[in-house]
């Protein structure tokens, strides 16, 4: 675990200025050592564009290489060698290394050229000197090629160094990336760990009530003494429905029981060809409904048909709850601009009929007549939503209530 002082330390080197201010020290350094020791224009300019060209060795990593060229151009220009170039060729192999400019071993190879062309300039500078210089394979000869052997070293250390630091940046992202896709594995295991026990809440109570209201109904047709046939039709109907309230619970069940990559074992979703399904089982419970479809029929993508029949399905159950005995009338229009239209309008409740006085808050202005909380139709805009479109509901301007809903499914 680092400590204070290296945190700080390690979000000064990460900072974007500081490239700028170390190349600016390590520039005006040079400037101070080329007034002290003047050297040759050839010296002076390598010495300068060294250590001037660090400033950005982190915006154009490639910009290193000309760092190491030119303080080893300074070098051969001069037998001083100055601490800037010192400094600025360690930090511009370590650059190279640390952003993987060239493969380490052609960083190296081609500093050890280098630092060879930089020790041959200076055995003919020693010559013209009139030093005393042993020949090529005479004794004491390989003692000229020293200085290029401790610049290949240097060169090969810092070079590594970067590469090292590179490597171990590399290994802490992969730790945490595994430690990223393992958390969410866990969290994975633990919501299809939840969902299986909301599968089992369902199961043992919603599931168990439904199943006594479908035996229920089908005993009370036998049971009951002095049932009329159209009580009987009543039961039987509830009997129905209630078995298909257990087969989309069923559905439902499987859904939350199968984990991501299996596939769930689900029922058909319900589409527009169920449309006259759904008006006649409106029909059967006392409504009076009337289904018109205009342009041809589009087979549209599975959300389409779904939030369609959904959106249906919800306005007819809400006439028959605010507007008993209401006519109502549901149109679908498939429409030449990719527009699919829904227009489910009542015309009131019946006289006399008493709308459904269940408990719950007075509704707010967009709910028809009789008592309700409003979440249908939120669920329909929902629905309407999801699948790009929009939905308008209110008052119908002839009388009744009218929901009209425009369900986008192509471009135009």
């Amino acid at each position: 675990m680092s400590t204070w002082p290296q945190q700080r330390f390690h979000a000064w080197i990460a900072a974007p200025a500081y490239p700028w201010v170390t190349g600016g020290v390590l520039t005006a350094g040079a400037v101070v050592e080329l007034i002290v020791i003047p050297g040759s224009v050839t010296t002076t300019v390598g010495v300068l564009v060294s250590a001037a060209s660090l400033m950005w060795r982190r915006s154009f990593p490639p910009i290193a290489v000309l760092t190491v060229a030119a303080g080893l151009l300074g070098f051969a220009g001069d037998v001083n060698l100055y601490l800037s170039i010192m400094a600025s060729g360690l930090i511009g192999c370590y650059s190279l290394g640390r952003n993987r400019v060239l493969h380490p071993a052609l960083a190296v190879a081609g500093g050890a050229l280098g630092a060879l062309c930089v020790n041959l300039v200076h055995i003919n500078t020693w010559s013209r000197m009139e030093l005393p210089v042993p020949a090529l394979w005479e004794k004491g000869s390989l003692s000229l090629f020293a200085e290029s052997f401790l610049l290949t070293v240097v060169v090969f250390g810092a070079v590594m160094m970067g590469d090292a630091v590179r490597s171990r940046e590399e290994t802490r992202t992969e730790r945490h990336l595994a430690q990223a896709r393992l958390i969410a594995m866990e969290r994975q295991q633990a919501a299809e760990a939840e969902r299986a026990a909301i599968a089992r809440e369902l199961h043992d109570i919603v599931s168990h009530s439904v199943s006594m209201i479908a035996v229920q109904a089908e005993s009370a047709t036998y049971t009951t003494p002095g049932l009329t046939p159209e009580g009987r039709e009543g039961f039987q109907q509830i009997a129905a429905t209630a078995r298909s309230s257990m087969a989309e619970l069923r559905r439902l069940l499987g859904v939350l029981r199968t984990s991501r990559g299996d596939t769930a074992l689900t029922a058909p979703q319900p589409t527009l060809d169920h449309l006259p399904e759904l008006v006649e089982q409106h029909r059967t419970v006392g409504g009076t409904a009337e289904l018109r479809i205009t342009g041809d029929r589009v087979v549209l993508p599975a959300a389409w048909e779904l939030s369609a029949y959904r959106i249906t399905q919800e306005a007819l159950t809400n006439a028959r709850k605010h507007a008993p005995g209401a006519r109502t009338v549901v149109e679908v229009d498939y429409g030449a601009d990719k527009l699919l239209t829904l227009r489910i309008r009542d015309d009131g409740p019946a006289p006399g009929a008493l709308p459904d006085s269940g408990p719950g808050p007075t509704p707010g202005p967009e709910v028809g007549p009789g008592p309700g909380t409003g979440h249908g139709l939120t669920g329909m805009r929902e629905r309407a939503a999801l699948v790009g479109g929009r939905l308008s509901a209110g008052a119908d301007p002839d009388g009744g209530f009218l929901v009209e809903a425009q369900l986008p499914w192509g471009a135009g």
